[in-house]
């Protein structure tokens, strides 16, 4: 059962603050006993695949770690199958194989057959650029059942230069008409930041023209990558604003059409998202060299220790793993969270946000008008969204090497008194 929460914080705010989250707590897999009971699912519903960190594109909003887990350290074909196979057994429900790009992985068919063996619901996220006909045929014949294309604009040459990879758009629509011309449900990925952020009307027009069954309108989220390119990437408030005006209207004009998802961003808003329904409560992520994670994003909290699916069974990972543990539930919360009404709604908000912006995991989320950095992070926010647009850094080798050097440190934000 879900329930529909609204909170009041003001009409600038208001149509940020409408979750659906789960009013029934889930129970531990010992029904009972077990000291995890009520804190996680039996299993996760979904499993991030990122099968490889390779791709073609060198987007300045990659969500990626900044060093990024190099060919010879990702899993092997035998080890991925074992992982799905894994992940039926547990009850996972659906796997999404990502990357970088999947489709580098030449083993991609035999990880597609292993999924749809073991009864999972496998969606191919991909920049499509680099995909065949043949291949995504083959990828069907052998149980693949979704497939998520990312659009770096509607505008070719805008998304060719956010992009860094010439004549982009032409090879993902062909792609997009061949998806559905199989048959395969086909969502659009619509990564929005202040450099496409006008487009969001015309996203919409393209996944209806596309027959896409869903689109993902996805604010950027200001971790790894993204967070280095902030300045050149923050919508301004009244940009973000617009955009929830011209999403609402549409989610009403193609009920039955289209589903619209969509994430704003959380430097806009008085109340955190409950970041992945909750630190490990109903998802997973294995990254290309094997490391569970919580979140796409944990490893960006230096005190976390991560388990490998190479060392350590899945569902045991799951369970009772370090880093699996050290957010779930309510236990680790400080004030202002741990007396907060709100905190089994939003869990929190996200760790990894409270590491990046005040430097300790365990914070309130500056996202929260509770947290003593809100003000602070509302206010950059706000002003790195005026800054005069300037080239942002292309996510390649040559830029992550010197990312990695030492640098001064940027300064904290200072909490409120």
């Amino acid at each position: 059962m879900t329930t529909e929460l609204k909170d009041h914080v003001g009409e600038e705010n208001a149509h940020l603050e409408s979750v659906t989250v789960d009013d029934e707590p889930t129970s531990g897999v010992t029904g009972g006993n077990d000291p995890l009971d009520g804190l996680c699912a039996r299993a996760p519903i979904g499993l991030l695949a990122e099968l490889t960190h390779r791709c073609p594109l060198q987007c300045g909003y990659c969500s990626n770690p900044i060093e990024l887990e190099r060919v010879n350290k990702e899993l092997t074909t035998e080890q991925w199958v074992s992982v799905m196979e894994q992940a039926g057994e547990m009850g996972i429900l659906q796997v999404h194989l990502s990357g970088g790009e999947p489709t580098a992985r030449k083993d991609l068919e035999e990880i597609v057959a292993a999924a749809s063996r073991s009864g999972l619901y496998s969606n191919l996220i991909t920049a499509a650029v680099t995909l065949k006909r043949e291949r995504l045929e083959k990828l069907k014949e052998l149980g693949l059942d979704h497939v998520q294309i990312s659009f770096q604009d509607v505008d070719a040459e805008n998304a060719e230069r956010i992009g860094g990879y010439p004549g982009a758009t032409a090879k993902k629509l062909e792609a997009a008409n061949w998806v559905t011309d199989m048959g395969l449900p086909l969502t659009i990925n619509a990564p929005i930041h202040r450099q496409n952020i006008h487009n969001v009307g015309r996203y919409i027009d393209m996944a209806v023209e596309l027959g896409a069954q869903r689109l993902e309108i996805a604010h950027v989220q200001y971790y790894g990558w993204a967070y280095l390119n902030r300045a050149m990437l923050m919508p301004t408030y009244e940009q973000t604003m617009q955009t929830v005006d011209v999403v609402e209207a549409a989610r009403e004009r193609l009920k039955g059409i289209l589903t619209i998802d969509m994430v704003v961003p959380d430097y806009y808003a008085k109340r955190p998202k409950p970041c992945m329904g909750g630190w490990a409560k109903g998802f997973m992520n294995v990254t290309p060299a094997g490391k569970a994670l919580p979140c796409h994003a944990a490893e960006s909290i230096p005190q976390l220790t991560f388990d490998n699916v190479a060392d350590r069974p899945l569902l045991d990972i799951w369970l009772h793993g370090e880093a699996f543990n050290a957010f779930r539930g309510t236990d680790w919360m400080k004030e202002p969270c741990r007396s907060c009404a709100f905190k089994e709604i939003d869990w929190g908000g996200c760790r990894c946000q409270a590491m990046a912006i005040t430097g300790d995991p365990t914070n309130t989320d500056p996202a929260c008008a509770l947290s003593p950095y809100h003000g602070e992070m509302a206010a950059m926010a706000r002003e790195e969204s005026r800054r005069p647009l300037k080239p942002y850094v292309y996510r390649n080798p040559k830029n992550a090497a010197e990312a990695l050097k030492p640098k001064q440190e940027e300064p904290e934000l200072t909490p409120a008194e």
